[in-house]
Protein backbone atom coordinates (compact mmCIF):
# COMPACT_ATOMS: atom_id res chain seq x y z
CA UNK A 1 0.00 0.00 0.00
CA UNK A 2 0.83 3.57 -0.88
CA UNK A 3 -0.08 6.23 0.92
CA UNK A 4 0.50 10.13 -0.04
CA UNK A 5 2.67 11.85 3.01
CA UNK A 6 1.45 15.27 3.00
CA UNK A 7 4.89 16.33 4.75
CA UNK A 8 7.03 14.53 1.88
CA UNK A 9 4.43 15.47 -0.40
CA UNK A 10 4.69 12.21 -1.99
CA UNK A 11 3.40 8.35 -2.08
CA UNK A 12 5.07 6.67 1.03
CA UNK A 13 5.09 2.82 1.37
CA UNK A 14 2.73 2.21 4.02
CA UNK A 15 4.62 0.76 7.18
CA UNK A 16 3.16 1.33 10.49
CA UNK A 17 5.03 1.80 13.53
CA UNK A 18 3.60 -1.50 15.26
CA UNK A 19 3.42 -4.06 11.82
CA UNK A 20 -0.39 -4.52 11.74
CA UNK A 21 -1.80 -2.19 14.11
CA UNK A 22 -2.50 0.97 13.06
CA UNK A 23 -2.85 4.23 15.53
CA UNK A 24 -5.27 7.05 13.62
CA UNK A 25 -6.30 10.18 14.91
CA UNK A 26 -8.52 13.11 13.22
CA UNK A 27 -9.26 16.19 14.12
CA UNK A 28 -13.01 16.48 15.14
CA UNK A 29 -15.60 19.32 15.24
CA UNK A 30 -15.58 22.34 17.47
CA UNK A 31 -19.27 21.92 18.38
CA UNK A 32 -21.03 24.86 18.92
CA UNK A 33 -22.88 24.82 15.18
CA UNK A 34 -24.26 21.85 13.05
CA UNK A 35 -21.41 20.34 11.47
CA UNK A 36 -21.35 20.85 7.41
CA UNK A 37 -20.67 18.86 4.36
CA UNK A 38 -17.35 20.17 4.11
CA UNK A 39 -16.71 18.40 7.30
CA UNK A 40 -19.07 15.35 5.84
CA UNK A 41 -16.65 15.21 2.89
CA UNK A 42 -13.58 14.75 5.76
CA UNK A 43 -14.67 12.15 7.86
CA UNK A 44 -16.48 10.15 5.05
CA UNK A 45 -13.37 9.83 3.61
CA UNK A 46 -11.43 8.54 6.77
CA UNK A 47 -14.58 6.23 7.69
CA UNK A 48 -13.27 4.38 3.98
CA UNK A 49 -9.74 4.69 4.77
CA UNK A 50 -10.13 3.00 8.52
CA UNK A 51 -12.28 -0.03 6.48
CA UNK A 52 -10.01 -0.58 3.71
CA UNK A 53 -7.54 -0.75 6.13
CA UNK A 54 -8.92 -3.01 8.58
CA UNK A 55 -10.34 -5.19 5.16
CA UNK A 56 -6.38 -5.43 4.56
CA UNK A 57 -5.83 -7.20 7.53
CA UNK A 58 -4.86 -4.52 9.94
CA UNK A 59 -6.06 -3.46 13.41
CA UNK A 60 -7.12 0.11 13.26
CA UNK A 61 -7.51 2.37 17.02
CA UNK A 62 -9.53 5.38 15.52
CA UNK A 63 -9.61 8.32 17.77
CA UNK A 64 -11.47 11.74 17.51
CA UNK A 65 -11.08 14.86 19.36
CA UNK A 66 -14.06 16.98 20.25
CA UNK A 67 -13.35 20.60 21.18
CA UNK A 68 -16.03 21.18 23.67
CA UNK A 69 -14.80 24.19 25.31
CA UNK A 70 -13.19 27.07 22.44
CA UNK A 71 -14.27 30.83 22.54
CA UNK A 72 -16.45 30.25 19.67
CA UNK A 73 -18.79 27.64 21.81
CA UNK A 74 -18.89 30.48 25.03
CA UNK A 75 -19.39 33.52 22.16
CA UNK A 76 -22.33 31.75 20.75
CA UNK A 77 -23.44 30.39 24.60
CA UNK A 78 -24.20 34.43 25.29
CA UNK A 79 -25.44 35.20 21.87
CA UNK A 80 -28.06 32.70 22.34
CA UNK A 81 -28.61 32.84 26.02
CA UNK A 82 -27.70 29.09 26.92
CA UNK A 83 -25.30 27.40 28.79
CA UNK A 84 -22.00 26.68 27.26
CA UNK A 85 -21.54 22.79 28.41
CA UNK A 86 -25.37 22.90 27.48
CA UNK A 87 -24.30 24.07 23.94
CA UNK A 88 -21.32 21.87 23.51
CA UNK A 89 -23.19 18.67 24.60
CA UNK A 90 -26.19 19.29 22.18
CA UNK A 91 -24.17 19.79 19.08
CA UNK A 92 -21.78 17.05 20.19
CA UNK A 93 -24.96 14.92 20.20
CA UNK A 94 -26.40 16.27 17.02
CA UNK A 95 -23.14 15.79 15.10
CA UNK A 96 -22.59 12.00 16.38
CA UNK A 97 -26.42 11.32 15.23
CA UNK A 98 -25.49 13.52 11.64
CA UNK A 99 -21.78 11.07 11.54
CA UNK A 100 -24.36 7.54 11.75
CA UNK A 101 -27.11 8.62 9.05
CA UNK A 102 -23.85 8.78 6.86
CA UNK A 103 -23.03 5.66 8.07
CA UNK A 104 -19.54 7.20 9.52
CA UNK A 105 -19.32 4.71 12.49
CA UNK A 106 -15.56 3.80 12.34
CA UNK A 107 -14.25 6.20 15.29
CA UNK A 108 -13.49 4.20 18.11
CA UNK A 109 -13.06 6.39 20.78
CA UNK A 110 -14.50 10.33 20.77
CA UNK A 111 -12.32 12.38 23.56
CA UNK A 112 -13.45 15.68 24.60
CA UNK A 113 -11.30 18.37 25.77
CA UNK A 114 -13.20 18.68 28.85
CA UNK A 115 -12.22 15.51 29.98
CA UNK A 116 -8.13 15.83 29.33
CA UNK A 117 -7.52 19.21 31.53
CA UNK A 118 -5.13 17.41 33.28
CA UNK A 119 -3.52 15.72 30.50
CA UNK A 120 -3.35 18.98 28.42
CA UNK A 121 -1.87 21.24 31.84
CA UNK A 122 0.88 18.17 32.20
CA UNK A 123 1.86 19.07 28.61
CA UNK A 124 2.47 22.81 28.77
CA UNK A 125 3.98 22.24 32.28
CA UNK A 126 6.79 19.89 30.32
CA UNK A 127 7.07 22.69 27.49
CA UNK A 128 7.73 25.59 30.51
CA UNK A 129 10.49 23.29 31.51
CA UNK A 130 12.26 22.39 28.48
CA UNK A 131 12.28 25.95 27.32
CA UNK A 132 9.52 26.11 24.59
CA UNK A 133 6.83 27.93 26.27
CA UNK A 134 6.66 30.99 29.03
CA UNK A 135 4.18 33.00 30.84
CA UNK A 136 2.49 36.22 30.39
CA UNK A 137 -0.08 38.47 32.14
CA UNK A 138 -2.62 36.76 29.75
CA UNK A 139 -1.60 33.24 29.42
CA UNK A 140 0.84 30.59 28.71
CA UNK A 141 2.75 30.70 25.00
CA UNK A 142 4.61 28.61 22.74
CA UNK A 143 7.33 30.52 21.91
CA UNK A 144 7.68 29.79 17.77
CA UNK A 145 11.41 30.70 17.97
CA UNK A 146 12.79 27.68 19.74
CA UNK A 147 11.50 25.24 17.33
CA UNK A 148 13.76 25.46 14.74
CA UNK A 149 11.81 23.24 12.44
CA UNK A 150 8.64 25.34 12.64
CA UNK A 151 7.00 25.40 9.45
CA UNK A 152 7.91 22.25 7.84
CA UNK A 153 4.70 20.72 7.07
CA UNK A 154 3.04 23.84 5.28
CA UNK A 155 6.76 24.51 3.76
CA UNK A 156 6.58 28.07 5.57
CA UNK A 157 9.47 29.79 6.88
CA UNK A 158 9.40 31.62 10.46
CA UNK A 159 11.07 34.87 8.64
CA UNK A 160 9.02 34.88 5.99
CA UNK A 161 5.43 34.83 7.98
CA UNK A 162 6.53 36.92 10.91
CA UNK A 163 7.06 40.17 7.85
CA UNK A 164 3.33 39.91 7.68
CA UNK A 165 2.31 39.12 11.03
CA UNK A 166 1.10 42.43 13.66
CA UNK A 167 1.63 41.33 17.25
CA UNK A 168 -1.71 42.59 18.98
CA UNK A 169 -1.02 41.12 22.03
CA UNK A 170 2.55 43.09 23.66
CA UNK A 171 3.08 40.45 26.22
CA UNK A 172 4.47 37.83 23.69
CA UNK A 173 7.87 37.77 22.62
CA UNK A 174 6.61 37.21 18.98
CA UNK A 175 3.78 37.65 16.77
CA UNK A 176 3.21 34.26 15.99
CA UNK A 177 3.04 32.89 19.71
CA UNK A 178 -0.05 30.66 20.14
CA UNK A 179 -1.49 30.57 23.46
CA UNK A 180 -1.33 27.09 25.75
CA UNK A 181 -3.51 28.50 28.53
CA UNK A 182 -5.63 31.84 28.63
CA UNK A 183 -6.02 33.06 31.93
CA UNK A 184 -9.79 33.86 31.99
CA UNK A 185 -12.21 34.44 34.43
CA UNK A 186 -15.26 34.20 32.63
CA UNK A 187 -16.96 30.83 33.21
CA UNK A 188 -16.29 28.07 32.32
CA UNK A 189 -12.92 27.77 33.68
CA UNK A 190 -10.17 25.54 35.57
CA UNK A 191 -7.69 25.83 37.83
CA UNK A 192 -3.96 25.47 36.96
CA UNK A 193 -0.44 26.57 38.08
CA UNK A 194 -0.80 29.70 36.03
CA UNK A 195 -4.28 30.88 37.69
CA UNK A 196 -8.07 29.95 36.35
CA UNK A 197 -8.38 29.51 32.59
CA UNK A 198 -8.71 27.32 29.83
CA UNK A 199 -6.87 25.63 26.98
CA UNK A 200 -5.62 26.93 24.03
CA UNK A 201 -7.26 24.91 20.54
CA UNK A 202 -3.80 23.19 19.43
CA UNK A 203 -2.67 21.98 22.61
CA UNK A 204 -5.87 19.49 23.20
CA UNK A 205 -4.82 17.57 20.73
CA UNK A 206 -1.40 16.66 21.09
CA UNK A 207 -2.31 16.68 24.92
CA UNK A 208 -5.22 13.98 23.80
CA UNK A 209 -2.58 11.78 21.18
CA UNK A 210 0.21 11.65 23.92
CA UNK A 211 -2.36 10.03 26.63
CA UNK A 212 -3.98 7.28 23.92
CA UNK A 213 -1.04 6.72 21.57
CA UNK A 214 2.05 8.47 22.83
CA UNK A 215 4.60 10.88 21.59
CA UNK A 216 4.67 9.05 17.75
CA UNK A 217 1.87 7.57 16.39
CA UNK A 218 0.83 6.29 12.08
CA UNK A 219 -1.71 8.54 10.70
CA UNK A 220 -2.79 12.22 11.31
CA UNK A 221 -5.99 13.50 9.42
CA UNK A 222 -7.74 16.58 8.78
CA UNK A 223 -8.76 18.99 6.46
CA UNK A 224 -6.23 20.85 4.04
CA UNK A 225 -7.37 24.07 5.86
CA UNK A 226 -5.94 22.50 9.08
CA UNK A 227 -2.06 22.41 7.90
CA UNK A 228 -1.44 25.60 8.75
CA UNK A 229 -1.75 26.81 11.68
CA UNK A 230 -3.12 23.87 13.65
CA UNK A 231 -1.21 20.84 12.37
CA UNK A 232 2.17 23.16 12.49
CA UNK A 233 0.91 23.73 16.13
CA UNK A 234 0.51 20.25 16.83
CA UNK A 235 4.04 19.27 15.29
CA UNK A 236 6.03 22.03 17.27
CA UNK A 237 4.18 21.28 20.54
CA UNK A 238 4.58 17.63 20.41
CA UNK A 239 8.06 16.96 19.46
CA UNK A 240 9.12 20.13 21.53
CA UNK A 241 7.72 17.97 24.78
CA UNK A 242 8.74 14.37 23.87
CA UNK A 243 12.11 15.82 22.20
CA UNK A 244 11.01 12.60 19.77
CA UNK A 245 10.30 12.77 15.43
CA UNK A 246 8.50 12.50 13.84
CA UNK A 247 5.41 13.17 15.62
CA UNK A 248 3.16 11.16 12.84
CA UNK A 249 4.57 8.86 10.29
CA UNK A 250 1.60 10.07 7.66
CA UNK A 251 0.22 13.34 7.46
CA UNK A 252 -3.61 13.20 5.32
CA UNK A 253 -5.29 16.18 4.09
CA UNK A 254 -9.06 16.31 2.34
CA UNK A 255 -9.67 18.68 0.21
CA UNK A 256 -11.72 21.59 -0.34
CA UNK A 257 -15.23 21.27 -0.71
CA UNK A 258 -16.96 23.70 -2.93
CA UNK A 259 -20.72 24.50 -3.71
CA UNK A 260 -21.59 25.41 -7.15
CA UNK A 261 -17.95 26.02 -8.02
CA UNK A 262 -17.82 28.70 -5.04
CA UNK A 263 -16.29 28.27 -1.50
CA UNK A 264 -18.99 27.53 0.98
CA UNK A 265 -20.12 30.72 3.40
CA UNK A 266 -22.73 31.97 5.45
CA UNK A 267 -22.48 35.27 3.79
CA UNK A 268 -22.62 33.73 -0.04
CA UNK A 269 -25.79 32.57 1.35
CA UNK A 270 -24.66 28.55 -0.27
CA UNK A 271 -23.65 27.46 3.59
CA UNK A 272 -25.01 23.85 3.71
CA UNK A 273 -25.01 21.71 7.13
CA UNK A 274 -25.08 17.61 7.31
CA UNK A 275 -28.64 18.21 8.58
CA UNK A 276 -29.83 20.59 5.15
CA UNK A 277 -28.91 18.22 3.33
CA UNK A 278 -30.15 14.99 4.70
CA UNK A 279 -33.62 16.55 4.52
CA UNK A 280 -33.23 16.27 1.04
CA UNK A 281 -31.15 13.55 -0.31
CA UNK A 282 -30.45 10.08 1.01
CA UNK A 283 -26.85 9.76 3.20
CA UNK A 284 -25.89 6.80 1.40
CA UNK A 285 -26.10 9.23 -2.45
CA UNK A 286 -24.05 11.77 -0.68
CA UNK A 287 -21.29 9.37 0.58
CA UNK A 288 -21.60 7.96 -3.15
CA UNK A 289 -21.27 11.55 -4.61
CA UNK A 290 -18.12 11.76 -1.99
CA UNK A 291 -16.13 8.65 -2.99
CA UNK A 292 -16.57 9.36 -6.41
CA UNK A 293 -13.55 12.09 -6.34
CA UNK A 294 -10.34 11.49 -5.30
CA UNK A 295 -10.08 12.35 -1.10
CA UNK A 296 -7.06 15.11 -1.54
CA UNK A 297 -8.96 16.60 -4.58
CA UNK A 298 -11.34 19.37 -4.31
CA UNK A 299 -14.68 18.47 -5.50
CA UNK A 300 -17.53 20.73 -6.05
CA UNK A 301 -21.18 20.15 -4.94
CA UNK A 302 -24.25 20.89 -6.80
CA UNK A 303 -27.85 19.51 -6.72
CA UNK A 304 -26.92 17.73 -10.36
CA UNK A 305 -23.47 16.32 -9.39
CA UNK A 306 -25.99 14.74 -6.82
CA UNK A 307 -28.43 13.45 -8.95
CA UNK A 308 -25.82 11.80 -10.95
CA UNK A 309 -24.37 9.97 -8.26
CA UNK A 310 -27.77 9.10 -6.84
CA UNK A 311 -27.90 7.51 -10.59
CA UNK A 312 -24.37 5.73 -10.63
CA UNK A 313 -25.15 4.20 -7.17
CA UNK A 314 -28.72 3.30 -9.02
CA UNK A 315 -26.71 1.15 -11.77
CA UNK A 316 -24.32 -0.86 -9.03
CA UNK A 317 -27.71 -1.82 -6.89
CA UNK A 318 -29.61 -2.89 -10.33
CA UNK A 319 -26.67 -5.36 -11.00
CA UNK A 320 -26.56 -6.55 -7.71
CA UNK A 321 -30.25 -6.83 -8.05
CA UNK A 322 -29.96 -8.87 -11.33
CA UNK A 323 -27.03 -11.18 -9.58
CA UNK A 324 -29.58 -12.13 -6.76
CA UNK A 325 -32.52 -13.13 -9.78
CA UNK A 326 -30.01 -15.12 -12.00
CA UNK A 327 -29.17 -17.11 -8.85
CA UNK A 328 -32.65 -18.65 -8.38
CA UNK A 329 -32.45 -20.07 -11.68
CA UNK A 330 -28.75 -20.92 -12.13
CA UNK A 331 -27.26 -24.13 -12.82
CA UNK A 332 -24.34 -25.44 -10.67
CA UNK A 333 -21.56 -25.56 -13.07
CA UNK A 334 -21.50 -23.89 -16.74
CA UNK A 335 -18.97 -24.02 -19.69
CA UNK A 336 -19.02 -20.36 -19.61
CA UNK A 337 -17.27 -20.49 -15.78
CA UNK A 338 -13.79 -19.54 -17.04
CA UNK A 339 -14.84 -16.16 -19.37
CA UNK A 340 -16.50 -14.83 -16.21
CA UNK A 341 -14.28 -16.03 -13.84
CA UNK A 342 -11.60 -14.26 -15.63
CA UNK A 343 -13.30 -10.75 -15.92
CA UNK A 344 -14.49 -11.00 -12.42
CA UNK A 345 -10.65 -11.72 -11.17
CA UNK A 346 -9.00 -8.56 -13.33
CA UNK A 347 -11.36 -6.37 -12.22
CA UNK A 348 -11.15 -7.17 -8.86
CA UNK A 349 -7.12 -7.19 -8.72
CA UNK A 350 -7.44 -3.75 -10.34
CA UNK A 351 -9.93 -2.00 -7.83
CA UNK A 352 -7.77 -3.25 -5.25
CA UNK A 353 -4.66 -2.07 -6.95
CA UNK A 354 -6.43 1.20 -7.05
CA UNK A 355 -7.26 1.12 -3.51
CA UNK A 356 -3.65 0.16 -2.45
CA UNK A 357 -2.43 3.19 -4.22
CA UNK A 358 -3.71 6.31 -1.90
CA UNK A 359 -7.11 4.97 -1.49
CA UNK A 360 -7.92 5.91 -4.74
CA UNK A 361 -12.19 5.32 -4.42
CA UNK A 362 -12.80 7.15 -8.07
CA UNK A 363 -10.16 4.62 -9.95
CA UNK A 364 -11.74 2.29 -8.08
CA UNK A 365 -15.00 2.64 -9.05
CA UNK A 366 -14.59 3.81 -12.75
CA UNK A 367 -13.42 -0.50 -12.84
CA UNK A 368 -16.54 -1.41 -11.39
CA UNK A 369 -18.61 0.57 -13.64
CA UNK A 370 -16.65 -1.15 -16.99
CA UNK A 371 -17.09 -4.59 -14.83
CA UNK A 372 -21.13 -3.78 -14.74
CA UNK A 373 -20.79 -2.96 -18.69
CA UNK A 374 -19.06 -6.08 -19.33
CA UNK A 375 -21.41 -8.00 -16.93
CA UNK A 376 -24.64 -6.74 -18.78
CA UNK A 377 -23.06 -7.19 -21.91
CA UNK A 378 -22.35 -11.08 -21.65
CA UNK A 379 -25.32 -11.71 -19.44
CA UNK A 380 -27.68 -11.36 -22.45
CA UNK A 381 -25.76 -14.12 -24.54
CA UNK A 382 -23.96 -16.26 -21.51
CA UNK A 383 -25.90 -18.12 -18.64
CA UNK A 384 -23.10 -17.83 -15.41
CA UNK A 385 -22.98 -21.03 -13.04
CA UNK A 386 -24.44 -20.43 -9.65
CA UNK A 387 -20.75 -20.84 -8.19
CA UNK A 388 -19.44 -17.79 -10.52
CA UNK A 389 -22.53 -15.93 -9.59
CA UNK A 390 -21.72 -16.30 -5.81
CA UNK A 391 -18.28 -15.03 -6.61
CA UNK A 392 -19.89 -11.68 -7.89
CA UNK A 393 -21.89 -11.19 -5.69
CA UNK A 394 -18.75 -11.83 -3.17
CA UNK A 395 -17.32 -9.08 -4.74
CA UNK A 396 -19.80 -6.28 -4.67
CA UNK A 397 -20.59 -7.24 -0.75
CA UNK A 398 -16.75 -6.56 -0.12
CA UNK A 399 -17.26 -3.61 -1.87
CA UNK A 400 -20.72 -3.10 0.47
CA UNK A 401 -18.31 -3.08 3.49
CA UNK A 402 -15.18 -1.02 1.85
CA UNK A 403 -17.37 1.98 0.98
CA UNK A 404 -19.87 1.51 3.45
CA UNK A 405 -22.61 1.65 1.27
CA UNK A 406 -25.49 -1.18 1.12
CA UNK A 407 -25.97 -2.15 -2.54
CA UNK A 408 -28.40 -4.32 -2.04
CA UNK A 409 -31.89 -2.73 -2.54
CA UNK A 410 -33.29 -1.48 0.88
CA UNK A 411 -36.62 -3.44 1.40
CA UNK A 412 -40.08 -1.48 1.60
CA UNK A 413 -40.69 -3.03 4.73
CA UNK A 414 -39.31 -5.35 7.49
CA UNK A 415 -41.21 -8.34 9.19
CA UNK A 416 -41.73 -9.00 12.51
CA UNK A 417 -38.59 -10.72 13.33
CA UNK A 418 -36.37 -8.59 11.12
CA UNK A 419 -37.73 -5.62 12.83
CA UNK A 420 -36.68 -7.09 16.43
CA UNK A 421 -33.85 -8.61 15.55
CA UNK A 422 -32.36 -4.73 13.97
CA UNK A 423 -34.06 -2.83 17.05
CA UNK A 424 -32.07 -5.08 19.56
CA UNK A 425 -28.75 -4.45 17.46
CA UNK A 426 -29.51 -0.66 17.85
CA UNK A 427 -30.00 -1.06 21.41
CA UNK A 428 -26.97 -3.14 21.82
CA UNK A 429 -24.61 -0.69 19.60
CA UNK A 430 -25.89 2.38 21.42
CA UNK A 431 -25.27 0.84 24.70
CA UNK A 432 -21.31 -0.19 23.77
CA UNK A 433 -20.82 3.48 23.02
CA UNK A 434 -22.06 4.36 26.54
CA UNK A 435 -18.99 2.15 27.67
CA UNK A 436 -17.19 3.66 25.56
CA UNK A 437 -17.88 6.91 26.50
CA UNK A 438 -17.38 4.86 30.51
CA UNK A 439 -20.83 6.06 31.37
CA UNK A 440 -21.26 2.78 33.03
CA UNK A 441 -24.54 3.90 35.18
CA UNK A 442 -26.94 3.87 31.89
CA UNK A 443 -25.30 1.40 30.50
CA UNK A 444 -25.86 -0.89 33.23
CA UNK A 445 -29.31 -0.01 33.40
CA UNK A 446 -29.59 -1.16 29.90
CA UNK A 447 -28.22 -4.26 30.72
CA UNK A 448 -30.47 -5.12 33.81
CA UNK A 449 -33.78 -3.98 31.47
CA UNK A 450 -32.71 -6.21 28.92
CA UNK A 451 -32.39 -9.00 31.18
CA UNK A 452 -35.54 -8.37 32.37
CA UNK A 453 -36.71 -9.57 28.97
CA UNK A 454 -34.80 -12.18 28.87
CA UNK A 455 -32.16 -10.90 27.10
CA UNK A 456 -28.55 -11.33 28.51
CA UNK A 457 -25.77 -9.43 27.60
CA UNK A 458 -22.09 -10.24 28.99
CA UNK A 459 -19.08 -8.14 28.46
CA UNK A 460 -16.19 -9.93 27.60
Amino acid sequence: MNIYNTMSQKKELFKPMNEKRVKLFVCGPTVYDDAHIGHARTYISFDVIKRYLEYRGFKVFYLQNITDIDDKIINRAVEIGMDPEKLAKKFEKRYQIDMNLLGVNGVNFFARATDHIHEIIKQIETLIEKGFAYETENGVYFDEAKFLDYGKLSRRKLEDLNVHRVNIDKTKKNPGDFALWKKRDQKPIWDSPWGPGRPGWHIEDTAITEEYFGPQYDIHGGGLDLIFPHHEAEIAQMESASGKQPMVRYWMHTGFLNVSGEKMSKSLGNFITIRDLLEKHDGETFRFFVLSTHYRSPIDFSEKSLEQAGKSLKRIRKIVEKLNELKKDAEETNSFDDYFKGIMDGSSSDFFKAMDNDFNTPEGLAIVFNLIKELNKSFKVKNPSRSVLMDISSFFNELSEILGINFNNIPDSFTDEELSTQLLDLVVNLRQKLRERKEWELSDEIRDKLNDLDIQIEDK
